[in-house]
């Protein structure tokens, strides 16, 4: 196959490539993540968060996704946070096959806020025209053949990305996709929440996981691109209603990670 596919493993590559990857979930806490990593001394991050290498930029070739890592020092590990990948069916796939050994980290948020955050993201920045009851009652329409669509390299389906409120918040089957092909030691998954309650204390297991020298945070963690509070108007209804339909997600969390979210 074309290595520019991201497809096969190319083992000509000369430059660095990502020891590390954040690989999700969108409006879960991963901006704020990257601000956190950018300060610590032996980290590595390209300039500008979602690099998207995996999904939307693949025929790109291994040599322009090298070329992000170019100015790494060697005591540096590389990494790169782009919450797509936990969505986009392809990128496990592609990840494992360029870079078979790296440690991905996962932030899960509350499967219901997530979405409703999601919804008020895409509707604030013009995205999203509908209003709440009929996005979500269109969404199963809008995504019908997207992950068909999606299996060529460099392909995009705006809908996939920007209109999959419930779909982004069913995290079991997404995860599903990368615990096929990576081992249980290479996958650390957090509750996103923890990380803006205990931020030291997931700072220091993150830094354990990514075998980084323990350092206190650097700064105060932020709480980046937090919305405007729409979401609090959301009737008691809808809410109800988006709880059954990622019950099994909840359940399914619980049980192969051991947290909740209390509903």
């Amino acid at each position: 196959m074309d290595r520019n596919h991201g497809l096969m493993p190319d083992r000509t590559m000369t430059g660095r490539h990502p020891d590390f990857l954040g690989i999700g979930t969108q409006k879960g806490g991963t901006t704020s993540l990257q601000k956190a990593l950018a300060r610590h001394p032996n980290v590595f991050l390209p300039g500008s968060k979602e690099l998207h290498y995996f999904t939307l930029h693949s025929s790109q070739g291994v040599t322009w996704y090298e070329a992000q890592f170019a100015a790494a020092t060697a005591e540096q590990q590389c990494g790169e946070i782009t919450p797509y990948y936990l969505f986009h069916p392809e990128a496990p796939r592609r990840i494992h096959a360029l870079v078979p050994e790296v440690r991905l980290m996962v932030l899960l948020r509350d499967p219901v806020e997530r979405a409703l955050s999601q919804y008020f993201h895409a509707h604030r920045l013009g995205f999203e025209p509908l209003e709440l009851e009929a996005a979500l009652e269109a969404e199963p329409g809008r995504l019908a053949g997207a992950e068909q669509r999606l299996a060529a390299a460099g392909s995009r389906d705006d809908s996939h990305q920007k209109h999959s409120y419930v779909a982004r918040s069913r995290y079991e089957l997404q995860l599903a996709r990368y615990e096929a092909l990576f081992t249980p030691q290479q996958l650390l998954v957090l509750r996103s929440e923890d990380l803006f309650a205990e931020p030291e204390r997931i700072w220091q297991q993150i830094q354990t996981f990514l075998g980084l020298a323990r350092i206190p945070l650097p700064t105060p963690l932020e709480q980046a691109n937090a919305g405007r509070g729409e979401a609090a108007a959301v009737s008691p209804a809808i809410r109800a209603q988006l709880r059954v339909k990622l019950a099994p997600t909840a359940a399914a969390i619980r049980n192969r990670y051991g947290f909740d979210w209390a509903w």
